[in-house]
């Protein structure tokens, strides 16, 4: 529920901070989640995974089993109950199966982003002395090698895909046999280490991104995630029949939870093979529910735009104006407005020859999708509801294990990321600032005694760092990060993110990132689509070949401060963006410019983009 500062209402707890139970047995920690699976499920195919052309399953019994032997090959390995362990590898069963075996163990463990550099890497190892590190293969273990020998705490690698001939490595096969091996000679141990983890034990440390320093671990108990796991999911009315597609790295607590959720309630889950055969993987696994952040929806929409463009002019005006029906169409859906019979009639011609192609790129057969982790523009999700494919947005961050609010079925509100959901209380102090109560808080920083008692106010609630606005009915509104609202020299504070949303509603626009502290107006960075300026060169026939070429010529300068003066509309003087320049690459998290989960990191790009920008005030 949410209150305003200092108006609480008291909700009714057990000893875990959450609600009355919403299921018989309930679990209380994640090992009897994952045991749940089996006895209330027992699919013969609960996890999935690709192996050359074909799709090979591993059964709900057989997941414990493996995740059994690999806590009691961990265990043999010396490692004890709040012992760390690190996973760096891309999505895949091993990488489930790793985590769980960690929580039967009672080890708490670490994962880490695939895209990270050596270094943040070897940071992240040392400040959580974590003594066993699975990798996926003997390629991560070379890469890592050198950033990793003076890290001292490490006693072994595991690898998912084999082994190789050094003393300190050993396979994922040979751990789970070495387990194996102890469950026969030791029968009560398994229940020894499942008897022993209290649900408010650690069960991982998960690090920040650092957008703005030095990564800090989260530190999150099993109460934390199997309260976020069924509080959060209470009104989406998952079934056993359910299928997922898994493409959001695991390392992010966002994904990680709608694993468990998955397994909660016997969902089938397939492991997308990479980024790039995510749209032949959705094909072939004809999801019911996916998750996935806004940038997904964004990249779905601008590449079926593009191919209408690309298709001729005719079939460009038949895509944009079926855009434009989807829009109306779900924005008086939203506000329960009567719908007229004509443009009901336009939709169900827009739909048979633009949207049933949205749907099908998706597989064909979602329920709906879940986004989180940035802003979901008002414009995308308006189009793809109106095209039948439903997205619910909710908030969250991974200090609150992750979900904080959420739209969901029977609930939901264009512009907002829901309401919160049960147990969890959230308040706006007297700054705009969201603040926070509920069981999937984290028990605080780890070894950063300092930042935790920052993070929290004197009454104990969690501040968020987001400003945001409660309406009427209770819905949660996100203005922008607290941190990067910035102030020009004339004393006027910005926030950038909604003017951001504003300039890449353009179609020739891929990313922006506003600028200005301190500086006499807002000026924008512009990384822009080129394939959608291609198309128009072509259409203009204006010859231009290379993206530093299209970002000097002065018809495509022209084009944008069009485009940015008309996707503006509306905004205060002091808002608009005065000045622009355009770059001829995209920011990317390879370049430290873009968190794992695509946000930028303003600090990064100000430094690395000085000249640029102080150009732009000269």
């Amino acid at each position: 529920m949410i209150t305003e500062a200092g108006n609480l209402i008291d909700t009714r707890r057990n000893t875990l901070g959450r609600g009355v139970p919403l299921m018989d047995n309930e679990p209380q920690t994640l090992p009897q989640l994952f045991r749940r699976s089996v006895t209330e499920y027992g699919l013969p195919d609960a996890l999935n995974h690709k192996d050359g052309d074909e799709w090979r399953s591993i059964s709900s019994a057989k997941m414990v089993e493996r995740a059994e032997n690999i806590a009691l090959g961990l265990y043999s390995l010396g490692l004890r109950k709040g012992d760390r362990a690190a996973i760096l590898a891309p999505n895949s069963p091993e990488w489930t199966l790793s985590d769980a075996g960690c929580q039967f163990a009672g080890v708490v463990d670490v994962p880490i982003y695939t895209t990270l550099s050596p270094d943040t890497v070897r940071y992240i190892i040392d400040d959580s002395a974590a003594r066993v590190f699975f990798l996926k293969d003997a390629d991560a273990y070379k890469r890592l090698l050198p950033a990793l020998e003076s890290c001292s705490s490490i006693d072994k690698f595991v690898l998912f895909d084999g082994g190789i001939d050094a003393n300190n490595v050993v396979s994922l096969e040979s751990l789970e046999s070495d387990g194996a091996d102890l469950r026969d000679t030791h029968h009560s141990l398994l229940q020894e280490l499942a008897d022993a983890i209290d649900p408010q034990d650690i069960a991982t440390l998960i690090y920040t991104s650092g957008t703005t320093g030095e990564p800090k671990g989260v530190m999150l108990t099993h109460a934390n995630l199997i309260s976020n796991v069924i509080d959060a999911s209470e009104r989406f009315v998952f079934t056993g029949v359910d299928i997922s597609l898994s493409v959001l790295p695991l390392s992010h607590v966002f994904e990680r939870t709608g694993m468990y959720v998955y397994i909660m309630y016997g969902m089938r889950v397939f492991y997308a093979e990479s980024i790039e055969k995510v749209p032949e993987n959705l094909k072939e696994v004809r999801p019911t529910v996916f998750i996935g952040v806004p940038r997904i929806f964004e990249k779905v929409f601008e590449r079926a735009r593009l191919k209408a463009t690309q298709s001729g002019r005719i079939n460009e005006l038949i895509f944009d104006w079926a855009i434009d029906i989807a829009k109306e169409f779900a924005a008086l859906k939203e506000s329960g407005q009567p719908i007229p019979m004509a443009l009901t009639a336009k939709h169900g011609v827009a739909d048979k020859i633009v949207y049933s192609k949205l749907r099908d790129f998706f597989g064909g057969n979602l329920r709906f999708c879940i986004t989180g982790g940035a802003a979901l523009p008002d414009e995308i999700y308006l189009i793809f509801t109106g095209a039948g494919i439903s997205i619910m947005q909710g908030y969250g961050l991974t200090e609150t294990s992750p979900v904080i609010s959420s739209n969901n079925p029977t609930a939901v509100r264009v512009g907002t990321v829901g309401r919160p959901i049960r147990n969890v209380e959230v308040r706006i102090a007297e700054d705009g600032e969201i603040e926070v109560s509920g069981p999937g808080v984290m028990a605080g920083y780890y070894h950063k005694e300092d930042a935790t008692r920052e993070a929290f106010t004197d009454d104990g609630w969690f501040k968020t760092g987001d400003i945001g606005t409660v309406d009427g009915d209770g819905y949660l509104k996100i203005t922008d990060r607290k941190k990067e609202l910035f102030k020009t020299s004339g004393g006027k504070y910005i926030a950038p993110s909604p003017i951001e949303q504003m300039i890449r509603s353009s179609r020739f626009v891929n990313q922006a990132v506003l600028v200005g502290n301190e500086r006499k107006f807002p000026a924008a960075l512009i990384v822009p689509n080129f394939e959608m300026l291609e198309s128009y060169a072509n259409l203009k026939e204006l010859d231009i070949k290379t993206p530093a070429e299209f970002c000097s010529h002065p018809r495509i300068i022209d084009l944008f401060q069009r485009q940015i003066e008309s996707h503006t509309i509306g905004l205060a003087q002091y808002e608009k963006v005065k000045k622009f320049a355009l770059l001829d690459h995209e920011l990317t998290v390879e370049n430290g410019e873009l968190t794992p989960t695509l946000k930028t990191k303003r600090r990064v790009v100000d430094e690395k983009y000085s000249d640029i920008i102080d150009s732009l005030y000269l």
